[in-house]
């Protein structure tokens, strides 16, 4: 019994070690810490989706958060427009341009670059399920290195009350409704929203550091 005790001491104490780490994530923030960007250049998103809204849904959503956590952002609807003065149009174009011409035009202390991995809603069945994914990575603006990267996701299959009250024809007819509601409001307009969110705040688990002007930033 005494030694049965112990092993179940031992477990739970190895248990409590295994979640602490896990807590503390496994991004390594010394690039970040010693770059100490003050402004983030966010070019337009990279849309991997099929849906033409997914570009300004997201790119309307990434300045908020990064704001909140400390950071001066150059607005987006400046940056778009004089990248499209200088004949860039596309955001895979806008990907490639050199770091070099990104200073020159822009001086950001570091550069934010997105991912739209989804942004879709999928009727199946007896659900009508949105989600967005987002992907981004964060380099310095003047070498290039590499200070952050991280993923995040927004879906309607959180929505605990997602269920059309039970039963089959309930369910059907409420994921056909949902489906039409969000076909005719960008329905995913709001996923993309608690995506951006997940992705460009700081002080979650391997989320960015807080910025210079958030009163938790730390030098």
């Amino acid at each position: 019994m005494i030694k049965m005790i112990k092993i179940i001491s031992i477990l739970s104490i190895l248990f409590i070690i295994s979640a602490c780490g896990s807590q503390q994530g496994n991004q390594d923030y010394t690039a970040f810490k010693n770059s100490k960007p003050k402004s983030i250049l966010i070019l337009p998103p990279v849309n991997k989706s099929v849906d033409v809204n997914a570009i300004n849904s997201i790119y309307a959503q990434v300045t908020m958060p990064l704001a909140e956590s400390g950071y001066y952002t150059l607005p987006v609807t400046l940056v778009n427009e004089t990248l499209k003065q200088n004949g860039i149009t596309t955001s895979e174009d806008a990907k490639e341009i050199s770091l070099s011409k990104l200073n020159d035009i822009f001086n950001a202390d570091a550069i934010l670059y997105l991912t739209i991995e989804k942004y879709s809603t999928d009727y199946i069945v007896i659900s009508s399920d949105t989600t967005v994914d987002i992907s981004g990575v964060l380099v310095d603006g003047h070498t290039g290195k590499e200070l952050w990267k991280g993923y995040a996701s927004a879906s309607s299959r959180e929505d605990s009350n997602n269920n059309g009250g039970g039963s089959l024809i309930g369910m059907l007819v409420a994921a056909a409704a949902r489906q039409v509601v969000t076909t005719a409001t960008d329905g995913e307009y709001a996923y993309a929203g608690t995506a951006s969110v997940r992705l460009l705040s700081a002080g979650g688990n391997n989320g960015i550091l807080y910025g210079p002007r958030s009163p938790r930033y730390e030098p």
